[in-house]
Protein backbone atom coordinates (compact mmCIF):
# COMPACT_ATOMS: atom_id res chain seq x y z
CA UNK A 1 0.00 0.00 0.00
CA UNK A 2 2.62 2.45 0.99
CA UNK A 3 4.82 1.58 -2.31
CA UNK A 4 1.86 2.22 -4.42
CA UNK A 5 1.56 5.82 -3.21
CA UNK A 6 4.63 6.84 -3.03
CA UNK A 7 5.47 5.92 -6.68
CA UNK A 8 1.81 7.66 -7.50
CA UNK A 9 3.01 10.89 -6.10
CA UNK A 10 6.48 10.37 -8.08
CA UNK A 11 4.71 10.04 -11.10
CA UNK A 12 1.22 12.22 -10.84
CA UNK A 13 2.24 14.87 -8.45
CA UNK A 14 0.51 15.27 -4.82
CA UNK A 15 -3.30 14.03 -4.78
CA UNK A 16 -5.69 17.04 -4.24
CA UNK A 17 -7.86 15.38 -2.23
CA UNK A 18 -4.31 15.02 0.30
CA UNK A 19 -3.61 17.99 2.52
CA UNK A 20 -0.29 19.29 1.62
CA UNK A 21 2.72 18.23 2.95
CA UNK A 22 3.34 21.53 5.31
CA UNK A 23 0.01 21.06 6.76
CA UNK A 24 0.32 17.43 7.42
CA UNK A 25 3.70 18.52 8.43
CA UNK A 26 1.86 21.05 11.31
CA UNK A 27 -0.88 18.44 11.84
CA UNK A 28 2.31 15.71 12.75
CA UNK A 29 3.91 18.01 15.31
CA UNK A 30 1.21 19.23 17.62
CA UNK A 31 0.12 15.35 17.76
CA UNK A 32 3.55 14.46 18.40
CA UNK A 33 3.67 17.05 20.90
CA UNK A 34 0.11 16.34 22.65
CA UNK A 35 1.28 12.65 22.79
CA UNK A 36 4.54 13.37 24.57
CA UNK A 37 3.35 15.46 27.07
CA UNK A 38 0.33 12.82 27.57
CA UNK A 39 3.09 10.24 28.18
CA UNK A 40 5.37 12.20 30.33
CA UNK A 41 2.14 13.92 32.47
CA UNK A 42 1.34 10.29 33.32
CA UNK A 43 4.72 9.76 34.62
CA UNK A 44 6.50 6.32 35.64
CA UNK A 45 5.21 2.80 35.17
CA UNK A 46 5.90 -0.03 37.82
CA UNK A 47 7.99 -2.48 36.29
CA UNK A 48 8.18 -4.44 39.32
CA UNK A 49 6.27 -7.74 39.76
CA UNK A 50 5.62 -9.91 43.31
CA UNK A 51 4.30 -12.94 44.04
CA UNK A 52 1.51 -11.50 46.27
CA UNK A 53 -0.49 -14.62 47.29
CA UNK A 54 -1.21 -15.34 50.61
CA UNK A 55 -0.29 -11.59 51.44
CA UNK A 56 -1.84 -9.52 53.66
CA UNK A 57 -2.43 -6.15 52.28
CA UNK A 58 -4.60 -3.10 54.67
CA UNK A 59 -5.46 -0.01 52.90
CA UNK A 60 -7.58 3.06 54.03
CA UNK A 61 -9.15 5.39 51.20
CA UNK A 62 -9.68 2.22 48.46
CA UNK A 63 -13.14 2.48 47.38
CA UNK A 64 -11.87 5.31 45.40
CA UNK A 65 -9.07 7.10 42.97
CA UNK A 66 -6.03 5.95 43.75
CA UNK A 67 -6.58 3.42 46.47
CA UNK A 68 -9.34 2.08 44.22
CA UNK A 69 -6.87 1.61 41.63
CA UNK A 70 -4.19 -0.06 44.53
CA UNK A 71 -6.67 -2.56 45.41
CA UNK A 72 -7.36 -3.64 41.64
CA UNK A 73 -3.63 -3.96 40.99
CA UNK A 74 -2.78 -5.94 44.21
CA UNK A 75 -6.00 -8.15 44.18
CA UNK A 76 -4.95 -9.04 40.56
CA UNK A 77 -1.46 -10.61 41.75
CA UNK A 78 -3.47 -12.41 44.01
CA UNK A 79 -3.05 -10.61 47.70
CA UNK A 80 -5.73 -10.74 50.43
CA UNK A 81 -6.96 -7.50 50.63
CA UNK A 82 -8.75 -5.78 54.03
CA UNK A 83 -10.72 -2.77 53.27
CA UNK A 84 -10.91 -0.22 56.02
CA UNK A 85 -14.05 2.33 54.86
CA UNK A 86 -16.38 4.33 56.97
CA UNK A 87 -19.00 2.50 54.93
CA UNK A 88 -21.55 -0.01 56.97
CA UNK A 89 -20.99 -3.61 55.85
CA UNK A 90 -24.48 -3.56 54.70
CA UNK A 91 -23.84 -0.36 52.69
CA UNK A 92 -25.10 -0.80 49.14
CA UNK A 93 -22.37 0.60 47.18
CA UNK A 94 -19.76 -1.17 49.41
CA UNK A 95 -21.38 -4.23 48.48
CA UNK A 96 -21.39 -3.91 44.97
CA UNK A 97 -17.84 -2.29 44.95
CA UNK A 98 -16.50 -5.56 46.77
CA UNK A 99 -18.72 -7.76 44.56
CA UNK A 100 -17.23 -5.96 41.18
CA UNK A 101 -13.84 -5.77 42.59
CA UNK A 102 -13.58 -9.70 43.12
CA UNK A 103 -15.29 -10.80 39.53
CA UNK A 104 -12.68 -8.43 37.98
CA UNK A 105 -9.62 -10.02 39.59
CA UNK A 106 -10.91 -13.25 40.29
CA UNK A 107 -9.61 -13.21 44.00
CA UNK A 108 -12.40 -13.22 46.73
CA UNK A 109 -9.99 -12.13 49.62
CA UNK A 110 -11.72 -8.72 49.50
CA UNK A 111 -13.27 -8.37 52.70
CA UNK A 112 -14.09 -4.64 54.44
CA UNK A 113 -13.67 -3.29 57.79
CA UNK A 114 -15.56 -0.46 59.18
CA UNK A 115 -13.05 2.16 60.44
CA UNK A 116 -14.26 5.89 60.42
CA UNK A 117 -11.13 8.28 60.40
CA UNK A 118 -13.61 11.02 61.21
CA UNK A 119 -13.58 8.72 64.53
CA UNK A 120 -10.83 7.87 66.73
CA UNK A 121 -12.79 5.87 68.83
CA UNK A 122 -14.06 3.83 65.26
CA UNK A 123 -9.84 3.34 64.91
CA UNK A 124 -9.20 2.56 68.32
CA UNK A 125 -12.13 -0.34 68.06
CA UNK A 126 -11.06 -1.73 64.88
CA UNK A 127 -7.13 -1.30 65.59
CA UNK A 128 -7.18 -3.06 69.13
CA UNK A 129 -10.00 -5.69 67.88
CA UNK A 130 -6.88 -6.26 65.28
CA UNK A 131 -3.62 -6.61 68.02
CA UNK A 132 -6.00 -8.42 70.39
CA UNK A 133 -5.70 -11.45 68.48
CA UNK A 134 -3.79 -14.51 69.48
CA UNK A 135 -1.97 -15.74 68.00
CA UNK A 136 -1.05 -12.54 65.88
CA UNK A 137 -2.49 -12.02 62.22
CA UNK A 138 -0.12 -12.08 59.56
CA UNK A 139 -0.09 -8.35 58.11
CA UNK A 140 2.58 -7.78 55.35
CA UNK A 141 1.62 -4.42 54.01
CA UNK A 142 -0.42 -1.55 55.34
CA UNK A 143 -1.28 1.35 52.55
CA UNK A 144 -2.81 4.69 54.15
CA UNK A 145 -4.47 6.29 50.86
CA UNK A 146 -7.66 7.57 53.38
CA UNK A 147 -7.30 11.45 53.34
CA UNK A 148 -9.77 14.32 52.67
CA UNK A 149 -9.62 18.34 51.83
CA UNK A 150 -11.62 21.56 51.88
CA UNK A 151 -12.19 22.69 48.58
CA UNK A 152 -10.84 26.83 48.21
CA UNK A 153 -13.25 29.01 49.65
CA UNK A 154 -14.97 26.93 52.04
CA UNK A 155 -15.13 27.25 55.82
CA UNK A 156 -12.99 25.14 58.21
CA UNK A 157 -14.60 22.17 59.76
CA UNK A 158 -14.55 19.86 62.52
CA UNK A 159 -14.96 16.39 62.96
CA UNK A 160 -17.22 14.82 65.88
CA UNK A 161 -14.54 15.08 67.94
CA UNK A 162 -13.86 18.53 67.75
CA UNK A 163 -10.41 18.34 65.69
CA UNK A 164 -10.51 20.41 62.53
CA UNK A 165 -11.12 18.06 60.10
CA UNK A 166 -8.39 17.47 57.49
CA UNK A 167 -6.01 17.23 60.22
CA UNK A 168 -7.55 14.23 61.59
CA UNK A 169 -8.18 12.49 58.71
CA UNK A 170 -4.75 13.18 56.81
CA UNK A 171 -2.89 12.71 60.27
CA UNK A 172 -4.46 12.44 63.54
CA UNK A 173 -6.36 9.05 63.22
CA UNK A 174 -3.36 7.69 60.85
CA UNK A 175 -1.27 8.29 63.67
CA UNK A 176 -3.51 6.83 66.18
CA UNK A 177 -4.19 3.60 63.70
CA UNK A 178 -0.24 2.79 63.59
CA UNK A 179 0.45 4.06 67.17
CA UNK A 180 -2.07 0.81 67.98
CA UNK A 181 -1.13 -1.68 65.39
CA UNK A 182 2.46 -1.47 66.75
CA UNK A 183 2.73 -4.38 68.33
CA UNK A 184 1.01 -6.72 65.12
CA UNK A 185 3.70 -5.07 63.46
CA UNK A 186 6.77 -5.57 65.38
CA UNK A 187 5.28 -9.52 66.15
CA UNK A 188 5.90 -10.48 61.89
CA UNK A 189 8.44 -13.28 61.76
CA UNK A 190 11.94 -12.14 60.68
CA UNK A 191 11.26 -13.65 57.25
CA UNK A 192 8.15 -11.65 56.45
CA UNK A 193 8.65 -8.02 54.14
CA UNK A 194 6.52 -6.27 55.68
CA UNK A 195 6.52 -2.81 54.31
CA UNK A 196 3.67 0.42 55.39
CA UNK A 197 3.05 3.12 53.01
CA UNK A 198 2.23 6.73 53.43
CA UNK A 199 1.58 8.08 50.58
CA UNK A 200 2.29 12.19 50.43
CA UNK A 201 1.49 14.77 48.39
CA UNK A 202 4.40 17.65 47.28
CA UNK A 203 2.55 19.93 48.89
CA UNK A 204 3.95 19.55 52.38
CA UNK A 205 6.60 21.96 50.36
CA UNK A 206 4.78 24.32 50.94
CA UNK A 207 3.29 23.82 54.98
CA UNK A 208 4.35 26.07 57.74
CA UNK A 209 5.75 24.68 60.41
CA UNK A 210 4.91 22.26 62.37
CA UNK A 211 5.82 23.81 65.78
CA UNK A 212 2.78 25.76 66.25
CA UNK A 213 -0.81 24.84 65.51
CA UNK A 214 -2.85 26.48 62.97
CA UNK A 215 -4.99 28.82 64.41
CA UNK A 216 -8.39 29.59 63.08
CA UNK A 217 -7.30 32.73 62.00
CA UNK A 218 -4.93 31.99 59.75
CA UNK A 219 -6.45 28.52 58.53
CA UNK A 220 -7.10 28.16 54.84
CA UNK A 221 -7.77 24.68 53.12
CA UNK A 222 -4.17 24.89 51.39
CA UNK A 223 -2.58 25.47 54.49
CA UNK A 224 -4.35 23.00 56.90
CA UNK A 225 -4.15 20.55 53.55
CA UNK A 226 0.05 20.98 53.25
CA UNK A 227 0.15 21.07 56.95
CA UNK A 228 -1.38 17.54 57.43
CA UNK A 229 1.01 15.82 54.47
CA UNK A 230 3.93 17.44 56.12
CA UNK A 231 2.98 15.88 59.76
CA UNK A 232 2.69 12.73 57.55
CA UNK A 233 6.18 13.02 56.30
CA UNK A 234 7.19 13.52 59.55
CA UNK A 235 5.78 10.94 61.56
CA UNK A 236 6.53 8.69 58.60
CA UNK A 237 10.27 9.32 59.33
CA UNK A 238 9.83 9.28 63.21
CA UNK A 239 8.23 5.89 63.16
CA UNK A 240 10.36 4.26 61.18
CA UNK A 241 12.94 5.36 63.77
CA UNK A 242 10.23 4.08 66.47
CA UNK A 243 10.13 0.75 64.52
CA UNK A 244 14.07 -0.02 64.25
CA UNK A 245 14.37 0.75 68.21
CA UNK A 246 12.79 -2.56 69.29
CA UNK A 247 14.75 -5.81 69.92
CA UNK A 248 13.41 -8.47 68.75
CA UNK A 249 13.17 -11.63 70.67
CA UNK A 250 15.26 -13.32 68.24
CA UNK A 251 17.95 -10.45 68.20
CA UNK A 252 17.48 -10.22 64.52
CA UNK A 253 16.69 -6.60 62.75
CA UNK A 254 13.94 -4.71 62.09
CA UNK A 255 11.78 -6.11 58.85
CA UNK A 256 9.45 -3.70 58.52
CA UNK A 257 10.06 -0.55 56.64
CA UNK A 258 8.51 2.93 55.63
CA UNK A 259 7.97 4.37 52.57
CA UNK A 260 6.59 7.54 52.06
CA UNK A 261 5.03 8.05 48.34
CA UNK A 262 4.47 10.84 46.30
CA UNK A 263 1.95 9.57 43.33
CA UNK A 264 1.79 12.94 41.71
CA UNK A 265 -1.09 15.23 40.53
CA UNK A 266 -3.77 12.45 39.49
CA UNK A 267 -7.17 12.90 38.98
CA UNK A 268 -9.07 11.83 41.42
CA UNK A 269 -12.16 12.72 43.51
CA UNK A 270 -10.09 14.97 45.63
CA UNK A 271 -8.59 16.58 42.63
CA UNK A 272 -11.84 17.16 41.00
CA UNK A 273 -13.25 18.43 44.38
CA UNK A 274 -9.98 20.91 44.42
CA UNK A 275 -10.42 22.23 41.03
CA UNK A 276 -13.92 22.68 40.62
CA UNK A 277 -14.11 24.41 44.31
CA UNK A 278 -17.06 22.10 45.50
CA UNK A 279 -19.80 24.15 43.25
CA UNK A 280 -21.69 23.25 40.27
CA UNK A 281 -20.39 26.13 38.24
CA UNK A 282 -17.28 24.97 38.99
CA UNK A 283 -17.82 21.51 37.92
CA UNK A 284 -19.75 23.07 34.59
CA UNK A 285 -16.40 24.26 33.95
CA UNK A 286 -13.90 21.76 35.03
CA UNK A 287 -16.09 19.30 32.38
CA UNK A 288 -15.85 22.06 29.82
CA UNK A 289 -12.26 22.40 29.98
CA UNK A 290 -11.17 18.64 30.97
CA UNK A 291 -8.91 18.32 27.89
CA UNK A 292 -6.33 19.95 30.18
CA UNK A 293 -6.73 17.95 32.88
CA UNK A 294 -6.75 14.71 30.60
CA UNK A 295 -3.64 15.72 29.24
CA UNK A 296 -2.03 17.37 32.41
CA UNK A 297 -3.41 15.16 34.99
CA UNK A 298 -2.59 11.25 35.53
CA UNK A 299 -5.33 8.68 35.54
CA UNK A 300 -6.00 7.03 39.21
CA UNK A 301 -4.38 4.08 37.55
CA UNK A 302 -0.82 5.80 36.83
CA UNK A 303 -1.31 7.56 40.37
CA UNK A 304 -1.10 4.16 41.72
CA UNK A 305 2.38 3.07 39.76
CA UNK A 306 4.58 4.21 42.60
CA UNK A 307 2.71 2.96 45.46
CA UNK A 308 2.98 0.00 43.86
CA UNK A 309 6.24 -0.08 43.08
CA UNK A 310 7.22 1.00 46.66
CA UNK A 311 4.86 -2.62 47.84
CA UNK A 312 6.48 -5.09 44.95
CA UNK A 313 10.15 -3.40 44.60
CA UNK A 314 12.80 -6.16 45.67
CA UNK A 315 15.66 -4.21 46.03
CA UNK A 316 13.70 -1.91 49.04
CA UNK A 317 14.29 -5.03 51.10
CA UNK A 318 18.32 -3.74 50.95
CA UNK A 319 17.18 -0.52 52.27
CA UNK A 320 16.69 0.96 55.07
CA UNK A 321 13.13 2.37 55.90
CA UNK A 322 12.15 5.90 55.88
CA UNK A 323 12.44 6.98 52.15
CA UNK A 324 10.82 9.26 49.75
CA UNK A 325 9.58 7.23 46.67
CA UNK A 326 8.04 9.46 43.52
CA UNK A 327 8.00 8.23 39.93
CA UNK A 328 8.88 4.43 40.69
CA UNK A 329 12.38 5.55 42.65
CA UNK A 330 13.67 6.61 45.50
CA UNK A 331 14.39 10.48 45.90
CA UNK A 332 15.40 13.15 48.41
CA UNK A 333 13.05 14.68 50.07
CA UNK A 334 12.27 18.63 49.20
CA UNK A 335 12.15 19.58 53.04
CA UNK A 336 15.06 19.20 55.42
CA UNK A 337 13.02 19.73 58.48
CA UNK A 338 11.23 16.51 57.74
CA UNK A 339 14.27 14.63 59.83
CA UNK A 340 14.18 17.32 62.60
CA UNK A 341 14.13 15.33 65.81
CA UNK A 342 13.01 18.00 67.79
CA UNK A 343 9.65 18.77 65.31
CA UNK A 344 9.44 15.03 65.31
CA UNK A 345 9.42 14.60 69.20
CA UNK A 346 7.18 17.50 70.00
CA UNK A 347 4.43 16.32 67.07
CA UNK A 348 4.52 12.79 68.58
CA UNK A 349 3.54 14.08 72.24
CA UNK A 350 1.29 16.42 71.01
CA UNK A 351 -0.66 14.16 69.23
CA UNK A 352 -0.63 11.53 71.80
CA UNK A 353 -2.25 14.40 74.06
CA UNK A 354 -4.68 15.47 71.99
CA UNK A 355 -5.72 11.66 71.43
CA UNK A 356 -6.18 11.30 74.92
CA UNK A 357 -7.91 14.34 75.89
CA UNK A 358 -10.65 14.25 72.76
CA UNK A 359 -11.33 10.18 73.89
CA UNK A 360 -11.61 10.98 77.24
CA UNK A 361 -14.43 13.90 75.88
CA UNK A 362 -15.69 11.30 73.24
CA UNK A 363 -15.97 8.68 76.09
CA UNK A 364 -17.41 10.99 78.55
CA UNK A 365 -20.25 11.85 75.81
CA UNK A 366 -20.59 8.08 75.06
CA UNK A 367 -21.30 7.74 78.62
CA UNK A 368 -23.44 10.89 78.71
CA UNK A 369 -25.46 9.15 75.36
CA UNK A 370 -25.96 5.47 77.01
CA UNK A 371 -27.23 7.12 80.38
CA UNK A 372 -29.90 9.10 78.48
CA UNK A 373 -30.42 6.50 76.80
CA UNK A 374 -31.48 4.15 79.43
CA UNK A 375 -33.03 7.08 81.41
CA UNK A 376 -35.34 7.32 78.20
CA UNK A 377 -36.29 3.55 77.94
CA UNK A 378 -36.77 3.73 82.13
CA UNK A 379 -39.51 6.44 81.34
CA UNK A 380 -40.24 4.26 78.27
CA UNK A 381 -41.35 0.96 80.22
CA UNK A 382 -42.96 3.13 83.40
CA UNK A 383 -45.13 4.74 80.99
CA UNK A 384 -45.58 1.36 79.71
CA UNK A 385 -46.27 0.14 83.11
CA UNK A 386 -48.93 2.81 83.84
CA UNK A 387 -50.90 2.29 80.60
CA UNK A 388 -51.38 -1.11 81.46
CA UNK A 389 -52.26 0.15 84.96
CA UNK A 390 -54.69 2.40 83.44
CA UNK A 391 -56.12 -0.12 80.72
CA UNK A 392 -56.60 -2.57 83.25
CA UNK A 393 -58.64 0.18 85.94
CA UNK A 394 -60.65 0.98 83.00
CA UNK A 395 -61.45 -2.58 81.99
CA UNK A 396 -62.60 -3.10 86.29
CA UNK A 397 -64.54 -0.11 85.94
CA UNK A 398 -66.52 -0.76 82.61
CA UNK A 399 -66.75 -4.67 84.01
CA UNK A 400 -68.42 -3.08 87.49
CA UNK A 401 -71.07 -0.43 85.03
CA UNK A 402 -71.59 -3.55 83.22
CA UNK A 403 -72.84 -5.62 86.66
CA UNK A 404 -75.00 -2.80 88.06
CA UNK A 405 -76.89 -2.26 84.56
CA UNK A 406 -77.64 -5.81 84.68
CA UNK A 407 -80.06 -5.85 87.51
CA UNK A 408 -81.65 -2.90 86.16
CA UNK A 409 -82.68 -4.47 83.08
CA UNK A 410 -83.89 -7.60 85.34
CA UNK A 411 -86.12 -5.20 87.02
CA UNK A 412 -87.78 -3.61 84.61
CA UNK A 413 -88.56 -6.73 82.58
CA UNK A 414 -90.26 -8.23 86.15
CA UNK A 415 -92.36 -5.02 86.30
CA UNK A 416 -93.36 -5.82 82.68
CA UNK A 417 -94.44 -8.64 83.08
CA UNK A 418 -96.57 -7.75 86.33
CA UNK A 419 -98.35 -5.58 84.26
CA UNK A 420 -99.10 -7.53 81.86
Amino acid sequence: MPIPFLASVLMDGWPSWLPGPWTLTKAGSALGAIAVTKIYASGATCTAERNMHGRVVMITGGTSGIGAATVYELAKRGAQIILLTHHEHNDAFLVDFIDDMRERTNNQLIYAEQVDLRSLHSVRKFATKWVDNAPPRRLDTIILCGSTLTPPGKARTETPDGVESTWQVNFLSNFHLLGILSPAIRAQPFDRDVRIIIPTCSAYIRSPSLDKALDKKDWSPGKAYARSKMAMMVFGKAYQKHLDAYKRPDELPMNARVFLVDPGYSRTPGMRRWLTRGTVWGLIVYLFLYVFSWLFLKSARMGAQSILWAVMEGSLVRDKGGKVVKECMVVDCARKDVDDEAIAKKLWESSDKLIEEKEKDAAAKRARAKKREMEMEEEKKEQERVEEIEALVNTIKKGKQKEKEKPKSGKKAKNGEKTA
